[in-house]
């Protein structure tokens, strides 16, 4: 059974049907992996995050698509070998993100990382673009597109948002270098995120469209509205030297005309933003990682609200709802939270993938959700880190760090690993730490142009 992420809650009963769900998908229940010997170390803190860090990292370096170096869709411990030339073009994009916090910290050669991107951006160069737009899916074979559901076989606006992000942070990292290989590096990624047409995906109204089809055109009809994931398109789609959208673009996609704005409470905590299907909740943890490996939330606003409070609140709300446990999932605790969208599975012992969220609460917890919350909750985020690393380290973390899901409750947890999923980890831990992704990608040129053409400020990087 093909296992997908669903980006967002709202998509997710339309494209379900093609690759199974939590409801219905029937793989075999998968438990504890084998148990190496007892490990009985206790890092420090400091050990902790550089572990995860460089664990992380592996996802992208020693399992990347063997042929464009970028990343794969997925891999399974169990069967190394499945979907193993299918790359994740959002996941790629957090992957490159990953990379250059590899060089950063020295935990790869720089001389040899610089290659490997190289091989990358020539083969999305020469890979499938639809308007300038990638596909969900492309393969590492080919280049071409690889259907993500039957529709859903051009351009997929949101996977090329997220790529292109990393793009503009590979290309404001090398951008000032002496090294010819490094500086046309920084060209390429410069010419790669110029080309994408980002104001075709409006069809001509005041809102982005996330999947065109060069055999269905705009029939998944799928609009891009606040709050959610995708909020990074419309910052980029702004930003472009060469396809831009209007304000009212944004404005009125987006925003809603202001109907972004939520004045609900949870755990006496402001949920602030109107987290799309949560109903005065808040939605998956994603939401509030995607977009900001490199989009600096941190007193980031429009006229409508607040980013920085937007996100923090998200992760703060999150852990509280892990320590009230409405649910009574046994294993729930203030270190051991975290709800995002991951693998899971249900009561039957039904497997498949679920947005995890307050409003969707299987008795998961996806590793990636805490972790990667590390610049909204960091307290929190390092307790959760210890309970991996200090007291579940032979349970799970596997050869490229945290598994992707598990379940206390149900003595469950699935030997896999998403790129979407650790993509996220790397990224956030490093700018919590130094800004580094933050700072690269808020003081490029054509970002900051983008983000005061849309209208925002941030007391952090002076606009």
């Amino acid at each position: 059974m093909n296992l997908f992420r669903t980006i967002s809650f709202s998509l997710a009963t339309a494209i379900l049907f093609s690759y199974g769900s939590c409801s219905n998908g029937r793989e075999p229940d998968i438990v504890e992996p084998p148990i190496d010997p007892p490990h009985t170390t206790r890092y420090t803190d400091p050990q902790i995050v550089e572990m995860v860090q460089k664990d992380a990292l592996k996802y992208f370096w020693d399992y990347a698509e063997v042929n464009s170096k970028l990343a794969r869709e997925r891999y399974h411990t169990e069967n190394p070998g499945l979907d193993a030339n299918v790359v994740s073009a959002g996941g790629s994009g957090f992957g490159l993100m990953t990379v250059l916090v590899g060089i950063k910290n020295g935990y790869i050669p720089r001389a040899e990382a610089v290659s490997r991107i190289g091989t990358a951006l020539n083969f999305l160069q020469n890979a499938d673009r639809f308007h300038g737009a990638w596909s969900h899916w492309i393969s590492g074979s080919t280049g071409n597109v690889i259907p993500f559901s039957p529709m859903d076989n051009g351009g997929d606006l949101v996977e090329t948002a997220f790529l292109v992000q990393g793009l503009i942070c590979v290309r404001e990292y090398f951008k000032t270098s002496t090294d010819p290989t490094e500086l046309a590096l920084s060209q390429k990624a410069d010419e790669l995120w110029k080309g994408v047409e980002w104001n075709w995906y409006t069809q001509g109204q005041n809102v982005l469209y996330w999947h065109w089809s060069p055999n269905y055109s705009f029939q998944m009809n799928h609009k891009l509205q606040g709050f959610d994931e995708t909020m990074i398109t419309y910052v980029l789609a702004a930003a472009s030297p060469t396809y831009s959208i209007e304000k009212s673009v944004y404005q009125q996609g987006w925003a809603r005309n202001g109907g972004i704005k939520n004045s609900a409470s949870q755990y006496g905590i402001p949920v602030v933003a109107n987290h799309n299907g949560a109903t005065g909740n808040v939605g998956p943890m994603f939401w509030s990682h995607y977009s900001f490996l490199g989009l600096d939330p941190r007193g980031l606003s429009d006229e409508f609200v607040n980013y920085g409070d937007v996100t923090a609140n998200h992760a703060k709300i999150m852990y509280q709802y892990g320590i009230s446990n409405p649910k009574g999932w046994n294993g729930y605790s203030a270190k051991n939270w975290g709800l995002t969208a991951s693998y899971s599975r249900n009561a039957d012992g039904s497997t498949g993938y679920a947005a995890h969220q307050p409003n969707n609460d299987l008795g998961i917890i996806s590793p990636t959700a805490a972790i990667s919350n590390f610049p909204y909750t960091p307290t929190e985020s390092m307790n959760y880190l210890r309970f991996l690393y200090n007291e579940n380290y032979e349970k799970l973390i596997g050869v490229a760090g945290p598994y992707d899901a598990y379940s206390l409750h149900y003595n469950w947890v699935t030997p896999r690993y998403l790129a979407i999923d650790q993509g996220t980890i790397a990224p956030m831990i490093e700018n919590q730490k130094s800004a580094f992704l933050w700072d690269l990608f808020m003081n490029a040129p054509d970002v900051r142009s983008g983000l005061v053409k849309l209208g925002f400020h941030s007391t952090q990087h002076g606009f």
